[in-house]
């Protein structure tokens, strides 16, 4: 289909993009790598009036150390996430659940920051970004300001930026393998890179033999990414015969949505046998 006819404004600079924000208020939308806003201008299911393309803002793509964290800029592009070493070593889990993204075409197109501004429960990067207790970093007319990642997603394709901001960067706190954590992301598609019915991101940290600290983030199974509070809870101290009973509360304060895909029921029961799958497998207790 033919998209709706819009205005279209390329700024140079984030504060050339701030400014144009602000003049346009809730009419216009962000155009990053466009993997998720055009099919949606296309379908007809998004009207703005005006598409402000960052794609040339200097500053917004790679990663950088910050101490303890990583500093993703929002343009850095999921191929680039998968293949950047300070990624793969200090952040496995985001290198691990973006691989799983879609087809080559559209990884090498599609970001980070858009992702996650476009905040598609059923995308398997927010519910990631939730697991690593990443920190999403906007930039408006009253300057910078850092909004944690279980604020940031507050509805379906709705976020606590604001209609003046833009994001980024993401800075994700180090998770490296040589601390003891484990990770491992797993989905459930009806066919090959469609959306996950249910996605699992499993982040534990072991300590002899036991777990001593758990995530576990939620695709699909809510308006928003979820954190899996009981299975946690349920995870830490237990040993490889406590994983299959911890995931037994999976969807506990989950609220899954029924479509011809899946029912509530079923997203739920993918939801324990996920989480117990990617806990065993990030563990390697399975």
């Amino acid at each position: 289909m033919i998209p709706p006819a819009f205005e279209y404004a390329r700024p140079a600079s984030i504060d050339d993009a701030v400014r144009t924000l602000a003049e346009a208020g809730e009419d216009a939308k962000v155009l990053a790598g466009g993997q998720s806003l055009l099919p949606l201008l296309r379908l007809r299911l998004a009207f703005p009036e005006l598409v402000v393309d960052i794609g040339r803002i200097p500053g917004l793509r790679g990663v950088r150390e910050d101490g303890g964290t990583l500093v993703i800029g929002a343009l850095t592009t999921h191929h680039d996430v998968i293949a950047d070493p300070l990624v793969r070593r200090h952040a496995g889990l985001l290198a691990a659940a973006t691989a799983t993204v879609a087809d080559p075409a559209i990884r090498h197109r599609g970001t980070l920051g858009g992702s996650l501004a476009h905040a598609d429960p059923g995308g398997d990067l927010p519910a990631v970004a939730l697991t690593l207790d990443a920190e999403l970093i906007a930039v408006g007319p009253e300057g910078r300001r850092a909004i944690p990642a279980r604020e940031f997603f507050v509805d379906f394709l709705q976020t606590a930026l604001r209609p003046d901001e833009l994001l980024v960067e993401v800075r994700v706190p180090k998770t490296d393998e040589s601390d003891g954590w484990g990770f491992h992301y797993e989905k459930f598609s009806r066919v090959a890179q469609a959306w996950a019915m249910v996605g699992v991101a499993a982040l534990v940290r072991r300590e002899d033999g036991h777990l001593a600290e758990a995530r576990i983030g939620l695709t699909n199974m809510g308006a928003t990414p979820l954190r899996a509070s009981a299975t946690e809870d349920a995870l830490t101290g237990a040993g490889a015969d406590g994983v299959a009973r911890a995931a037994q509360s999976a969807a506990e304060g989950t609220r899954p949505s029924s479509d011809p895909s899946a029912s509530a029921e079923y997203r739920s029961h993918l939801a324990r046998v996920l989480t117990r799958r990617s806990v065993l497998a990030a563990a390697r207790m399975g």
